[in-house]
């Protein structure tokens, strides 16, 4: 206990260090928000799938695989894979330009005001209010995530772990801003890319090779359909076992969540240089790729593996269980804090987005469009703590599911902000009209969808974003085409824009 102690205090305040490192490097909002487009290609990668896998990696996604989920596991991360490498190649380059190109924008609802000349500022608002809500959501799965870490390893209560947890993150992204949050990401995403290997390496030995650990399993899902672990594990199994072609296509319908992401997107915006995006897509794919492999890999074999069984409740913390058994206490607790870096790498990038696009888009947008750099960077990081307690009272269910809270919220993303970001980049014919009424109707279909059951209908049963993300797609164009762009300095700008060597 001791030595898992040590290392944790450790690897906390080293995140800490560098958060105060970062805080004297923020002299504009763009040093803040984007860290002045200076971000190298390995950190951006790193930063970008650190961000992106969040504590759903190690903790959802195995919790998954366990309940024999196995294939649900495997859909959707082959989803993820092709929509990253998607996003990396189609979106990447495309964006930085056109952020810049555009105002040189350092928001995404800033980006999307420049580019459909939205004097109004409808839609930068609509942007920032959905940001808001899903990202609040998304970073309560961080929070419980490092709330379930804790209470798996120390024995300390959930509220407790759940109190440690967010302040740490509160503490460098506070202090630190957008540079502060790559350089953590990109220690916590090369953490976790070493833990998920290793893991799963030692796993497959252990078990006697690949066929025995295979063989193995396969043994464990037929004790646990027949009802030998309880009633409980016993559905989930059974559950799991039915998977037809209607969950393949909501597992693979997570890929289209990449193109709405602010907290990927912005690691574009932010990159060095266009003719470093080919290395960083590179770097992030394979990453994503072993990381996925690994992390399945555990959550599978942990049912055979560990010693004793988990319940369904606490299956989202096989890897910490599997981690505790496998190595010697400190070094343990080290490959430990790849869990809790999962968690913050994608709250502390979630918390930064949602201030910098309610500081810039509406403090100094709307309220005060004289603001200096110092007030909107003071607004900026109350933001970032009124956020985190908002997340902070969502997290405080102990029964919370990691995987839950991030599939609502990646879906609120992905079908709301996607196809916009799409058609911003690839057609000059769309309108602020025709974004605010996509904008809308994505937002709303994900919230009403995710809130009818199956039950009501099979249709229900497919994941939200992949209706919604079709139904922002649609209207957004049949809207654009009725309003008709005229506005000559809009299609100018997007033509010099699309002529911008890479």
């Amino acid at each position: 206990m001791i030595s898992h102690i040590l290392a944790f205090v450790i690897y906390l305040g080293f995140m800490i260090m560098i958060g105060v490192m970062y805080a004297k490097k923020n002299n504009s909002s763009s040093d803040f928000f984007l860290g002045g487009r200076k971000v190298g290609p390995w950190m951006t990668a790193l930063s970008a799938e650190a961000s992106d896998m969040s504590g759903w990696l190690l903790m959802g996604l195995p919790g998954l695989a366990y309940l024999g989920g196995m294939k649900e596991a495997f859909w959707t991360a082959l989803g993820l894979v092709i929509g990253t490498y998607l996003n990396w190649l189609i979106v990447a380059k495309p964006l930085r330009k056109c952020t810049i190109a555009f105002g040189d924008s350092i928001t995404i609802p800033e980006f999307l005001t420049n580019r459909f000349k939205d004097k109004s500022r409808v839609l930068s608002t609509v942007s920032v209010i959905f940001i808001i809500i899903f990202f609040t959501i998304y970073t309560a799965s961080g929070f419980v995530a490092c709330a379930k870490l804790f209470n798996s390893v120390f024995g300390l209560s959930y509220h407790t772990g759940l109190i440690i947890g967010v302040a740490v993150i509160l503490l460098y992204t506070i202090m630190g801003g957008y540079l502060a949050v790559c350089a953590t990401d990109f220690i916590q995403g090369s953490l976790m890319f070493v833990a998920c290997i290793v893991a799963a390496i030692v796993m497959v030995v252990v078990l006697g090779g690949p066929s025995n650990a295979i063989e193995s399993v396969a043994a464990f899902s037929q004790r646990a359909i027949s009802g030998e672990f309880g009633d409980a594990m016993q559905q989930k199994f059974i559950a799991n076992q039915n998977y037809g072609i209607v969950p393949i296509i909501s597992a693979l319908a997570w890929g289209l969540g990449y193109f709405g992401m602010p907290h990927i997107l912005i690691r574009f915006m932010g990159i060095r240089s266009n003719k470093e995006v080919a290395l960083s897509r590179r770097i992030a794919t394979i990453w994503v790729v072993i990381a996925f492999i690994g992390t399945l890999i555990v959550g599978s074999l942990g049912t055979v593996y560990l010693p004793n069984i988990l319940s369904p409740n606490a299956a989202e913390t096989v890897f910490s269980a599997t981690i505790q058994k496998m190595f010697p206490p400190f070094i343990g607790g080290i490959f430990l804090c790849a869990i809790l870096a999962a968690a913050m790498s994608t709250a502390d990038s979630q918390l930064l987005v949602a201030s910098s696009a309610f500081s810039q888009d509406i403090f100094k947008g709307l309220i005060k469009k004289d603001a200096t750099t110092k007030e909107v960077l003071n607004i900026s990081r109350l933001a970032v703590f009124i956020i985190a307690a908002i997340a902070f009272v969502l997290s405080l269910d102990e029964n919370s599911s990691i995987f839950g809270l991030v599939s609502y919220a990646w879906a609120g993303f992905g079908a709301t902000f996607g196809p916009l970001i799409l058609l911003s980049l690839f057609w000059r014919g769309c309108t602020a009209k025709g974004a605010i009424a996509g904008l809308i109707t994505g937002g709303v279909t994900v919230v009403a969808w995710h809130n009818i059951p199956a039950s009501v209908c099979p249709i229900f049963g497919v994941y939200e974003i992949l209706p919604a993300f079709i139904l922002c797609l649609v209207v957004t164009v049949v809207v654009s085409l009725l309003d008709k762009n005229k506005d000559a300095q809009m299609l100018e700008e997007f033509d010099n824009f699309k002529k911008m060597p890479d």
